[in-house]
């Protein structure tokens, strides 16, 4: 939280907690975990940091670990180790009697930050005076606020992940002829550019500008408006990386996350969701090599689970999540022995209304996936 001088503070009574040594950490999460038992679901994002990565009950990306609370009907908290849009679906698919706690509430996501509901409705209305309403689709991607998915849930849209963004996208071409596609340009942009789609047929949606900085004609032009944002790790890669590990390492495979930019994700032999890169790298033959243009604590996992392969960050320069990061093993712990303690700290809670139409959104998808 911020003091009056907009200075970052520590929550009450964290302070001790990053006083703590690591085996000291340890040792007490281990125990609090223990002493919770079945109340507790302790959830880690395939990004996660790895001192709280490895206390996790359940691992994989955002919409996996969702899904996987929602079954687990039977435990009173689920501690979401990941930022916040993924608590928030959490909290969407699960019961009101299951509590879902982000240890620190700083952890958000720049990219869903990029996309908010004032902006996206104002780019529905000004799209809307070109062309009809009945002719666009909102997809939102996962990495979004509740509200967001809302938006599509009440507009016949709905959400997609990097793993069913083609499925998704299909569907909505299958029944309008046009598609709004947010927070994430990338993703729209390589899925589409797969499918066949031509660039002219897409353009980019700026909210800072009139008409997303778009002419009318362009705007009824157009099949695909893609919301200008994107995801700080994923738009570090640049091609030049690419052509410095296959002059460097002839023969190597480059594979890399779908929130890579165009360029980068052309010169690619492989692209998908997190859960796919560590499927394939895991399944690779011994011996093989790989440059892998997602976050590094995903990396840096791959190397060390994967010691009969080579397995590269495909950048020189270090980069990690930054908002994924802030969730460490002292606001783990203080969140932790809280709840041993009988107060429920960060509980993301989704208004009601944004819970309604966000998962009517989330379940158009599952349907489909």
């Amino acid at each position: 939280m911020d003091n009056a001088l907009g200075l970052k503070t520590l929550d009450a009574g964290l302070e001790d907690y990053y006083r703590l040594s690591p085996d000291n950490l340890d040792d007490r999460i281990a125990a609090a975990k223990s002493r919770l038992a079945d109340r507790l679901l302790l959830l880690g994002h395939n990004y996660q940091r790895d001192e709280v990565y490895k206390f996790a009950d359940y691992t994989g990306d955002s919409l996996k670990l969702s899904q996987y609370a929602a079954q687990q009907r039977d435990r009173e908290y689920i501690v979401f180790c990941g930022v916040k849009f993924m608590a928030e679906t959490a909290d969407i698919l699960t019961p009101p009697e299951q509590k879902v706690i982000l240890p620190d509430l700083a952890a958000g996501c720049s990219m869903a930050d990029m996309a908010d509901i004032e902006a996206v409705e104002t780019a529905w209305q000004e799209i809307t005076r070109f062309i009809p309403e009945s002719t666009i689709t909102p997809i939102t991607y996962i990495n979004s606020a509740a509200n967001l998915k809302a938006f599509c849930g009440e507009q016949g849209g709905l959400v997609c992940t990097s793993t069913n963004a083609e499925k998704i996208i299909r569907w909505a071409f299958e029944r309008r002829e046009k598609i709004l596609f947010f927070p994430d340009q990338h993703l729209g942009r390589n899925t589409c550019k797969r499918m066949g789609i031509p660039l002219n047929e897409m353009v980019l949606w700026d909210p800072a500008l009139p008409n997303g900085g778009n002419s009318s004609e362009a705007i009824r032009k157009a099949r695909v408006f893609l919301w200008q944002g994107f995801c700080s790790v994923h738009q570090m890669f640049q091609p030049q990386h690419v052509d410095l590990f296959r002059k460097q390492y002839p023969g190597i495979k480059v594979i890399v996350h779908p929130e890579c930019s165009m360029e980068v994700a052309d010169q690619s032999d492989l692209i998908g969701s997190t859960e796919y890169i560590i499927r394939t790298v895991t399944a690779a033959p011994a011996g093989s090599r790989w440059a892998v243009g997602t976050e590094l604590n995903l990396v840096n996992r791959l190397k060390r689970d994967n010691p009969d392969k080579e397995v590269f960050f495909l950048s020189p320069m270090v980069c990690m999540c930054s908002t994924m990061f802030r969730i460490d093993a002292p606001h783990l712990l203080w969140s932790l022995e809280r709840l041993e303690a009988g107060s429920i700290v960060n509980q993301i809670i989704v208004p009601e209304a944004d819970r309604t139409w966000a998962k009517v959104a989330l379940e158009r998808m599952l349907q489909l996936a």
